[in-house]
């Protein structure tokens, strides 16, 4: 299978992912997806793919290794790693449209439970942010959060719930938890709800996110928050950094990595 080959041809050589996306001009999920056989290469990458592997297009193309020495890239390796970490290392944009979709869409699920306050609010966010930066090394909304003592508190959050009272699509109420104070926020049924700026792979990734933490209390979920590198390694009242999730402890890493 071309795919394994592949793959096979990519270890060898101690090239990353990162470094063949960046060759082939494509991100590192789709390329992840041509390793998985899900996705078929074109004849430019497969031309690429090729010269990179110093094999003949046509023992590439039947998965045959060819005899001679594999060629040793490692300073246009190191050329083009440094491209990545500079495109990996911006931080991302914060996307309005998605912020306040993908809160609508989390208010409309769960907003209901008992359990479900302004603080499990601020951790489901960050959470679904992070996680999904880790897993797919591209942003879903973006948002920015800073360290607070409960835990990552998403900055634009004050402002879209206030819009949103004001338009009438969400009501906010005060409840008690297991004799704890919290502020909820309760959809208008009446209100339709667009999805329209989150792809079926965001939406997975939101619904996942939901099951596996939609239960926990404040306490629980602000006490998974406090273990992830990226609010550990912060300052009080600074911004969280992206990059850090890529050095999570395994309590709250979301992502398989490859061997070393």
């Amino acid at each position: 299978m071309l795919a394994k080959f592949i793959q096979q041809q990519r270890k060898k050589r101690n090239l990353t992912q990162e470094y063949l996306a960046l060759e082939l001009g494509i991100s590192r999920p789709t390329y992840m997806q041509i390793e998985r056989g899900e996705r078929d290469l074109t004849i430019t990458e497969a031309k690429k793919l090729a010269e990179v592997f110093d094999i003949p297009f046509e023992n590439f193309l039947e998965g045959k290794e060819d005899a001679k020495t594999i060629v040793k890239i490692e300073s246009k390796k190191k050329q083009k790693q440094e491209a990545v970490n500079e495109i990996r290392i911006s931080i991302p944009q914060e996307k309005a449209e998605k912020f306040e979709q993908t809160l609508l869409y989390i208010l409309a699920k769960i907003g209901g439970k008992p359990n479900i306050g302004q603080t499990v609010l601020y951790k489901l966010l960050y959470f679904i942010d992070f996680d999904y930066y880790e897993k797919f090394e591209e942003q879903l909304i973006g948002a920015k959060y800073i360290k607070n003592h409960y835990g990552p508190t998403p900055v634009m959050f004050a402002k879209f719930i206030e819009r949103l009272e004001k338009a009438g699509k969400v009501e906010k109420i005060r409840s008690k938890f297991y004799k704890h104070e919290q502020t909820k926020y309760l959809v208008n049924p009446n209100e339709p709800l667009s999805l329209s700026s989150l792809s079926a792979q965001e939406l997975a990734h939101i619904d996942w996110e939901i099951d596996r933490l939609g239960d926990l209390t404040a306490t629980q979920i602000s006490a998974l928050s406090h273990l992830d590198t990226p609010w550990i390694s912060a300052k009080d009242r600074e911004p969280l950094e992206y990059e850090h999730v890529f050095y999570r402890p395994e309590e709250t890493s979301v992502r398989e990595y490859e061997p070393l």
